[in-house]
């Protein structure tokens, strides 16, 4: 399985979920993060202010930060290839560079009412569950 990396700028805590006025950006990645977890990827999470010595010890986080600064931060490094810089990931790229399965949509299925035709479909199709269209 794929190791991802997330290099972060310096934060108030080790998630930045915390303070007065928190980036709607870290709640998002931080419950996506945790989600991958709990799917068995494996996703490491180092935040500048607290974790230095990764940044210094791991050769694709240093130079990023020698030609970027901190402004470029986060840096995402899939199995030591930069993956992504500038924001962090969406749960999708997550899923995908961790190796898990296809992130599926919470979306409940659409149920033609009756005697509704649904475009593509005879009126004796609809969509209705386990017809295949939705």
């Amino acid at each position: 399985m794929p190791t991802v990396e997330i290099f972060e700028p310096a934060l108030c805590c080790n998630t930045g979920v915390c303070g007065p006025d928190v980036d709607q950006a870290l709640v998002e990645f931080s419950a996506d993060m945790d989600w991958a977890r709990g799917q068995g990827a494996a996703v490491a999470r180092y935040n500048l202010a607290g974790d230095p010595m990764a940044f210094a010890t791991n050769d694709v986080a240093r130079t990023f930060l020698e030609v970027a600064g901190s402004e470029g931060l986060p840096l995402v490094v899939v199995d030591g290839v930069t993956a992504l810089t500038g924001r962090y990931p969406t749960r999708t790229q997550l899923a995908n560079w961790a190796g898990l399965a296809a992130v599926e949509a919470n979306v409940e299925a659409v149920v033609a009412p009756p005697g509704v035709r649904m475009l593509g479909l005879s009126e004796a199709e609809g969509c209705q569950p386990g017809s295949g269209c939705c």
